[in-house]
């Protein structure tokens, strides 16, 4: 089997558990998007995808994804939401935004300045943007990164609960960034259940958060492991890449 093919296979089998899970909870498929998360995996891969109908990819390693979307052509690049998906040093963030149409993984106030002055500078320099990339937009969508741990839960990244509404309020105030919703990563070892449980507070912090900031309409949850329980909970965007282009190869 070629790598296409090999692709091709398990593209399908996520969509078609994506669209049972929808079936299932009464949602329309259509309302979830599937970012496949491509991190360690060759460019060549990303021109499979594209053929293959996706549209939205998710890196997670600042000098990685630089150098792979800078590789790809402007029809595969024009094709691609490139959203970054990883934990950020603030030192990284004017790098980051020359390539990523959307950041997840904002997490604290130092970030949220950080990026808005590199969205700021690239529109002063737009030399200095990866070539192949359009015409960026005068604003970066950004999501809010959430803890979900809760009690002796390990939780894995992202501000806490009782800080959103603030770090929320500060994006907004930004002159170069665009508050899209909410992002978290279910803590290990939970089981369905405490997994469930996981996601519906996210859930309940997307309310929360649309309240007083309507346009904070998306939740992106769910991975190889666990995207139909995020269905079930409302997520509207997942991000899977195991289930999809397999293990990842060794870096090294």
């Amino acid at each position: 089997m070629s790598r296409r093919e090999e692709i091709e296979t398990n593209l399908a089998a996520v969509r078609e558990r994506i669209a049972r899970a929808c079936a299932d909870a009464g949602r329309d498929p259509g309302a979830v998007t599937l970012i496949v998360v491509t991190k360690f995996h060759p460019v060549s891969d990303l021109g499979h995808l594209v053929d293959l109908g996706v549209t939205d990819i998710g890196e997670n390693r600042d000098q990685e994804a630089g150098a792979k979307i800078a590789e790809l052509d402007p029809a595969t690049r024009a094709a691609l939401t490139v959203h970054f998906v990883g934990q950020l040093q603030t030192n990284k963030a004017r790098h980051v935004v020359r390539y990523a149409d959307v950041v997840q993984s904002v997490d604290r106030a130092k970030l949220v300045g950080a990026l808005d002055r590199a969205v700021a500078a690239r529109a002063e320099a737009p030399h200095e943007v990866v070539e192949g990339v359009a015409e960026p937009p005068q604003k970066l969508a950004v999501l809010l990164q959430v803890d979900l741990g809760e009690g002796e839960d390990a939780g894995r990244g992202g501000i806490l609960p009782a800080d959103l509404m603030a770090l929320a309020d500060q994006v907004e105030l930004t002159e170069h960034l665009t508050l899209k919703g909410l992002m978290a990563v279910a803590p290990f070892g939970l089981g369905e259940a405490g997994t469930t449980a996981a996601f519906g507070r996210l859930t309940d912090l997307g309310a929360r958060v649309r309240d007083t900031h309507p346009d904070a309409t998306v939740l992106s949850a769910g991975m190889s492991g666990d995207l139909e329980i995020a269905i079930r909970s409302g997520a509207t965007h997942l991000r899977v890449g195991t289930a999809i282009l397999g293990s990842r190869p060794d870096p090294r």
